[in-house]
């Protein structure tokens, strides 16, 4: 529905912890019209540059809270709200490199009037700056 909203490129960048370049980050929507607990959220899928990235490697951050992509279907105690940005954070020695990057993203989510759940999909190209 609104697929392609859902990466948002401006949060695009190597994170640094003590210093060092521990991983990068981009911002997330939901692809669905409403707000939503997080435990209907189902597997995300996350690809760059043609690299699977596994769920225990990643979280997202919500209003101050950090959860990691795997966490989420247990989380029946706090929503992720139409329209709100999420902090997608990877766990990557090292980051990616500056320059242009594909980033693909698929959200699974488990509406139960929906038969076979709800996905959304988006793909852009963005910038990673030095």
């Amino acid at each position: 529905m609104f697929d392609r909203y859902i990466i948002v490129g401006e949060e695009f960048k190597n994170v640094r912890k003590n210093g060092e370049v521990t991983g990068f980050q981009i911002g997330e929507r939901l692809p669905y019209y409403r707000g939503v607990v997080l435990s209907i959220i189902g597997p995300n899928e996350l690809v760059v540059d043609g690299e699977r990235y596994s769920p225990d490697k990643i979280s997202v951050t919500l209003h101050g809270k950090t959860y990691k992509w795997s966490e989420l279907e247990d989380t029946i105690n706090d929503r992720w709200e139409f329209g709100e940005v999420g902090i997608v954070t990877v766990e990557k020695p090292g980051g990616l490199p500056p320059g242009e990057h594909k980033v693909e993203l698929i959200q699974h989510m488990n509406i139960s009037y929906v038969p076979g759940g709800f996905v959304g999909r988006d793909a852009k190209t963005l910038s990673l700056a030095a």
